[in-house]
């Protein structure tokens, strides 16, 4: 027997085994008005009542309907009531400027857009057959009262190899590229991590990560799938995110390395004990955290790191790094050591390393492809392997990244990872950011250069010669910055990520290439 996997497998069943439990907790603080006593049961009666809606308005399945918004109720339930009724989701980065929202939507092809109130004048001149505001619900639930039962949706027969999502990626091209992830995608990285990181329905999970970014790295089904608490939170804030884990009992949340640092900062200030110690896993994944930054979720917050590896490409888990038994017994710094590794393949999940370095993957959350881009579909994933851009080895079974491809700065001959030196000056008690990257050299064809920002609290000056020797006291000599920069602050994208090629560009102008 073969039954395609559907996203609606996750609603139907939260809505059948715990459909009087509640849901989801909007986040209160928003411009429109929060979706209140939302139990599982009326969430999927809202799903249903937007498909139903969207056929009103003409849309067939297949069509696209893109969603530019904070963190909310609303945004999550279009995970089921637009792709549950066989239409494609496009959510869409809301920190995006109007030119680059109308390319997404005019390249995805999208009829229907839902804009998040606070992105009203913004958004005003962008160009779609239809734009509602998120909040006016007659234009995303239609006359259902909701009370009752909503009108039906027009049925539609599940297909698992059909796009579920277009999620557009934040990367180094002039023009972000379209990620086809389909209702197989979607099915089995939500189960896969589900089960790696134990979810199950005595969970509270915060959406501390953007709904948009990968689809919340699928926790908005995972979560679902187990009849898990979601609690919507809009804008991100060290102290809020501890308020909410006190609050509301949450015991897991999704995160960049930026986010767990301001809640290490909040933590300081915070007056009692710190709520969680014990319960709450916090995953992260973005970039390899600093050492130093583990041990302390540890120590400070008595919360577990877990730490992941994929892209958007990939749904996006590929791999698990999760504390084990076998470490129990080391300190701390020992065990902070091994976490800052991406991790084990998960569960499905090959892995490979190119001659080139680059590592490789194949498993059934990989994409369909880039939407309306064969070229660079089939570039990606040539040989039946996707091909991830980042360097990397495999040792033991795990999996670490040295960086992006475009980012190891070889130097007189030698390889280095910038993550590297990166974890070696964040370990510094004066840093609070760096970037490392390679600037051309006449000598060595390149050499290292660290941009620094410093913590404004730290009582003694900090200088470049000084920055320079530590690195020099906890690695090797060639892998020591020749030179500190201080900034104020560093480019990243909406998710966190440091745009290295923007940090180096300065530094390459009048340059055919950004190696050397």
């Amino acid at each position: 027997m073969r039954v395609p996997f559907s996203v609606n497998h996750f609603i139907d069943r939260a809505a059948l085994v715990y459909g009087d439990r509640v849901a989801v907790v909007d986040e209160p603080a928003q411009p429109a008005p929060p979706l209140e006593d939302v139990t599982y049961a009326r969430m999927r009666r809202l799903a249903h009542a937007q498909a139903a809606h969207l056929d009103s308005l003409g849309l067939e399945v297949g069509d696209r309907v893109a969603v530019v918004s904070h963190n909310s109720a609303r945004l999550l339930t279009s995970f089921f009531g637009v792709c549950g009724s066989g239409r494609v989701l496009v959510p869409v980065n809301f920190r995006l400027a109007l030119e680059e929202v109308q390319y997404i939507v005019g390249h995805s092809g999208a009829r229907v857009v839902y804009v998040d109130p606070e992105l009203r004048d913004q958004l005003a001149d962008l160009e779609a057959e239809h734009v509602f505001v998120l909040g006016e619900d007659e234009h995303l639930f239609g006359d259902a009262t909701l009370e009752g039962d909503p009108p039906q949706p027009r049925p539609w027969e599940p297909d698992e190899d059909a796009t579920a999502t277009i999620n557009y990626t934040s990367g180094t091209t002039a023009r972000p590229k379209g990620v086809q992830i389909t209702h197989r995608n979607i099915w089995t990285n939500a189960v896969t991590f589900a089960m790696h990181i134990g979810a199950g329905d005595r969970d509270v999970y915060l959406h501390t990560l953007p709904m948009f970014h990968a689809n919340g790295w699928g926790m908005p089904f995972a979560m679902t799938g187990v009849g898990a608490r979601h609690v919507v939170i809009r804008k991100i804030d060290g102290t809020e995110i501890l308020r909410r884990v006190r609050d509301e009992g949450v015991s897991v949340m999704c995160a960049a390395p930026a986010v767990v640092a301001s809640v290490l900062a909040a933590a300081q200030d915070w007056e009692g004990e710190i709520p969680g110690r014990g319960r709450v896993r916090i995953v992260v994944a973005g970039a390899p955290p600093p050492t130093t930054t583990v041990a302390r979720v540890e120590t400070e917050l008595g919360w577990e790191l877990i730490q992941i590896y994929g892209l958007t490409e990939t749904s996006p888990l590929l791999t698990v790094n999760r504390t084990r038994a076998e470490w129990d017994d080391l300190d701390p710094q020992e065990r902070a050591a091994r976490l800052v590794r991406a991790g084990a393949p998960a569960l499905g999940v090959e892995l490979d390393v190119s001659p080139e370095g680059e590592v490789l993957a194949r498993a059934n959350q990989v994409m369909e492809g880039y939407w309306e881009q064969p070229q660079e579909s089939a570039a990606a994933l040539e040989d039946g392997w996707f091909h991830t851009g980042d360097g990397g080895t495999l040792e033991d079974g795990y999996l670490t990244i040295s960086d992006r491809k475009k980012d190891v700065i070889i130097t007189g001959g030698e390889n280095v990872s910038s993550i590297e030196v990166e974890d070696v000056l964040f370990a510094h008690p004066a840093v609070t950011e760096v970037a490392v990257i390679g600037v051309p050299d006449e000598r060595w064809g390149e050499t290292i250069k660290a941009l620094v920002v410093l913590d404004p609290d730290h009582d003694e000056e900090v200088t470049e010669a000084e920055l320079i020797a530590w690195c020099k006291g906890k690695a090797a000599g060639y892998k020591a910055p020749t030179s500190v920069e201080f900034r104020d602050e560093l480019a990243r994208t909406a998710t966190g990520k440091l745009q290295k090629f923007k940090l180096r560009a300065q530094y390459w102008q009048g340059r055919d290439r950004q190696v050397n």
